[in-house]
């Protein structure tokens, strides 16, 4: 049997952060939690969401639906200490790689001048080989590319003329729901937030019959917490740029 990797502690000597995901509720899954105790000593975390949702929910039709999750969305932002959300308006489901995709994430980086990029999983699968989605692979593997481009001055020269100069500063990619972790936050105190994060996605989380966001969060954080040697964890792999 392969021994498990243990995981390291990961840096917070950065002060900006801008966290990419497919949907709303998709930082909520895992995320946040490390989210709220990064805003509470004082960096700044910005998302930028590419789509809102709108086929999220069987029983609502999908422009209705879009409307709910925006404002359940920014609800939920809040509740962690983040200020600025963004929708790119990405048709939901059939998000596919594309230069466009790439630009409009180098667009991104360039604006705001991260330090740290958040994002969902790249991989086919989740930890416990459950299928991943095309939406978050693609978002996930064209924020990895982007992060190049973004710091390369001839790529997207049209970025030059909305006044958007290259921007290397990006330290690190931190993928959250790999099935390949190599790092851990220790939640321990924020994990109610994150709890609470999740639960503002109300209605959505209606539609999924059953789901529990407090035992799937504290089930998950636990684990992790035991892989990482503290009580509650949130794990991520780490690409370092």
């Amino acid at each position: 049997m392969q021994k498990e990797r243990r995981l390291e502690s990961l840096p917070e000597d950065w002060e900006t952060a801008l966290a990419f995901a497919a949907h709303p509720d998709d930082l909520e899954f895992g995320s946040t939690s490390a989210i709220a105790g990064w805003t509470s000593l004082g960096k700044k975390v910005s998302y930028l969401l590419f789509t809102r949702g709108e086929a999220g929910i069987d029983s609502m039709p999908p422009a209705k639906a879009a409307r709910l999750r925006d404002e359940e969305e920014r609800r939920s932002v809040a509740a962690v200490g983040v200020r600025a959300v963004e929708f790119l308006d990405y048709p939901d489901g059939v998000i596919e790689y594309s230069l466009i995709l790439r630009r409009d994430i180098a667009r991104a980086i360039r604006k705001h001048r991260p330090n740290v990029l958040v994002t969902v999983n790249h991989r086919v699968t989740f930890q416990g080989a459950r299928l991943n989605m095309g939406d978050h692979r693609w978002v996930g593997l064209a924020v990895l590319d982007a992060t190049r481009d973004a710091g390369i001055r001839w790529i997207f020269p049209e970025l030059l003329e909305e006044n958007l100069e290259r921007w290397n500063g990006v330290k690190m990619v931190c993928m959250n729901g790999s099935p390949e972790p190599t790092h851990a936050v220790d939640v321990t105190s924020f994990l109610d937030k994150g709890i609470f994060s999740l639960k503002e996605h109300r209605v959505y989380i209606e539609n999924l019959q059953g789901f529990n966001p407090e035992s799937f969060l504290r089930k998950n954080a636990t684990e992790a917490g035991k892989r990482f040697g503290c009580r509650f964890a949130v794990e991520f792999e780490v690409i370092w740029v």
